[in-house]
């Protein structure tokens, strides 16, 4: 439960956020922080430096990846309108694909053939 003093300061609110094309993002809960002024102070008093609001956004988004949360569900909890966005942050989680390459060799046991490329003096594979 979010207390009133941190509703009051931080202003938190769930409506709908307009799209450029005048569409809603998903009514999804969003803060915003007037004036910077409470998250400031905040980082002050805790001894934090150079970190931006923003910044937990992106952690969130960084940590939840690689948990195997889909990139769908994060664009609707980020309130991302492009799931293009969202994949900026799947980089920094590429082992999430192994688990999903996995699924091949669960599905398709030994009839998946194994290539070993080599190249050869005149640069073709055999």
């Amino acid at each position: 439960m979010i207390k009133q003093a941190s509703i009051t300061n931080v202003g938190v609110h769930t409506r709908a956020a307009k799209r450029a094309d005048g569409t809603s993002t998903p009514a999804v809960r969003k803060m915003h922080i007037d004036s910077k002024t409470a998250w400031l102070s905040a980082c002050r008093r805790a001894g934090v430096e150079n970190f931006r609001f923003h910044d937990l956004r992106h952690t969130r988004a960084s940590r939840l990846i690689p948990s195997g949360v889909p990139l769908s569900v994060l664009q609707e909890m980020g309130g991302w309108e492009s799931r293009e966005m969202v994949r900026r942050y799947a980089h920094l989680a590429p082992n999430h694909l192994t688990e999903h390459a996995r699924k091949i060799d669960d599905i398709f046991g030994d009839n998946v053939p194994l290539w070993n490329y080599r190249r050869n003096k005149e640069g073709v594979t055999d």
